[in-house]
């Protein structure tokens, strides 16, 4: 009798062990437990920690709560002003409602990522290549929305969309290359202009300071010999302006002064004379055709 007793005791442990392994299970911190119960959804989530089910009739599935990075396939397409680009981005989400996300769609992530895929088209075409090179952060935040509308059915909230990378082709970047290179051009060119412009002016005030006072122009042409001659060139080139001829023409006194208007005078007519045409060289050719027109 004792031992039947014993056997029994031992047989009800041991069915409890079985029993309680089969309906232990364990949920972690960032999961949660979604119970089916003969294939109907239970009303309670269960939370991370030591839980139990009953084995044979409730079935435990977990869901992961962390931020999921998902990256998004490049995808090519057409923009608004007809260039064709290749882009690729990426998507980051978790999961807010864990039946839902059991429930309402079959596979969350794989819903997300085709979701995510026909929203980047479609952005592509509603958007213009400068849009997509500077002003990617508009972009990012049309992505969210579009891929966040209906992902909140699904028990999924869009964390955040990030655009990587936008290829383009080898004969759209040489002609942007070229179009910022002649960009660089004409600002270097009204850069330039306006430095000669500034300088003319001062050029013209200095002109008319020398106007006022003629012995600056004989001080600037002696500075001018002075920077010329630190060269140690063998030859001097002295320039010897009409003006200041006309200005010891006016400070030379009595009979210096036929002299020096004389020489002003060949000055002028010198820079007035223009050079006579050479005549044109005789072909051997031409040379027998005036030599038969005088026989003839």
């Amino acid at each position: 009798m004792v031992e039947e007793l014993v056997a029994a005791g031992v047989t009800v442990v041991c069915a409890g062990a079985v029993y309680g392994m089969a309906a232990a299970r364990v949920v972690k911190q960032y999961e949660r437990g979604v119970v089916f119960r003969l294939g109907k959804l239970t009303s309670s989530v269960r939370g991370p920690g030591f839980t139990m089910i009953v084995p044979f009739v409730d079935k435990l599935r977990k869901v992961n709560m962390q931020i999921v990075t998902m990256p998004v396939p490049a995808q090519e397409g057409i923009t608004r002003d007809n260039v064709t680009v290749r882009v690729d981005a990426v998507v980051y989400f978790k999961v807010v409602d864990a039946s839902d996300a059991v429930v309402q769609v079959e596979d969350y992530r794989f819903a997300v990522s085709q979701m995510a895929q026909t929203s980047l088209r479609s952005i592509i075409g509603k958007s213009d290549l400068d849009d997509l090179l500077s002003n990617r952060e508009k972009l990012n935040q049309g992505l969210e929305l579009m891929i966040d509308s209906p992902a909140i059915g699904w028990g999924v909230q869009i964390d955040r969309v990030e655009i990587k990378d936008v290829s383009l082709p080898e004969t759209m970047k040489r002609s942007m290359a070229r179009q910022a290179e002649a960009d660089r051009e004409r600002r270097a060119r009204v850069i330039n202009a306006d430095a000669e412009l500034q300088a003319s002016r001062k050029l013209a005030e200095a002109a008319q300071q020398m106007e006022d006072t003629p012995a600056a122009l004989q001080l600037r042409l002696l500075q001018t010999v002075v920077a010329v001659a630190a060269e140690k060139n063998s030859t001097l080139v002295l320039p010897f302006p009409v003006e200041l001829l006309r200005f010891l023409e006016r400070a030379t006194p009595g009979d210096a002064a036929p002299a020096a208007r004389s020489a002003v005078h060949q000055l002028t007519e010198l820079s007035k004379r223009t050079p006579e045409p050479e005549p044109e060289p005789r072909t051997p050719a031409r040379e027998g055709e005036e030599s038969t027109a005088e026989g003839a």
